[in-house]
């Protein structure tokens, strides 16, 4: 008895080895690949510090057709055209904000992954907290008022079971007493 349960923990063991082995090759594999980033070896500046400054920009702004990828990322060709019109910007000599403002006044603030804190978008802002107050009020009273009433009936008496209920509590309980 006691070397069957032993093969029988030891052949779970290994299951979870190979498991976890798996999943550690999964992971590292995909560790290693590292971020492929849409920007291709044309598109790149020769000036290093301009070409981190595009980086930098291109983080931050949202591919149009993707719309959950920056356009550093996105292989479409409209990101393409983004990553491209953000270097043609910097080299004319446009800072950082300039180059941002100039997409956010041509595509609107969509474009911005993260957008700015302004009246505009106040309602974006206050919405999560907003909800996330109104939730917790609305379990806050309900559990209140549940209570409030449990005390009202109890007080009131009228916490017992009705003829047929209590029939049939007596009916369940005497079953369970014979077996």
């Amino acid at each position: 008895m006691m070397m069957a349960i032993l093969r029988y923990w030891r052949s779970v063991l290994r299951s979870a080895t190979k498991l976890i082995a798996a999943l550690l090759l999964i992971v590292s594999v995909q560790l290693i690949s590292g971020p492929a980033f849409a920007v291709k070896p044309d598109e790149m500046l020769k000036d290093a510090g301009l070409e981190a400054r595009a980086r930098e920009i291109s983080e931050g702004l949202r591919c149009l057709v993707c719309q959950n990828q920056s356009i550093d990322d996105s292989d479409a060709p409209l990101a393409h055209d983004l990553r491209v019109l953000v270097r043609e910007r910097l080299t004319s000599g446009d800072s950082n904000q300039e180059v941002k403002d100039f997409l956010v006044d041509r595509y609107g603030e969509f474009v911005l992954l993260k957008p700015t804190f302004s009246s505009k978008n106040l309602m974006l802002w206050a919405f999560g907290p907003l909800v996330l107050l109104l939730g917790g009020m609305s379990v806050f009273l309900f559990y209140r008022r549940n209570r409030v009433l449990a005390q009202k009936a109890e007080a009131s008496g009228q916490m017992h079971l009705s003829k047929e209920e209590q029939d049939r509590l007596d009916l369940i309980l005497s079953d369970d007493d014979k077996t």
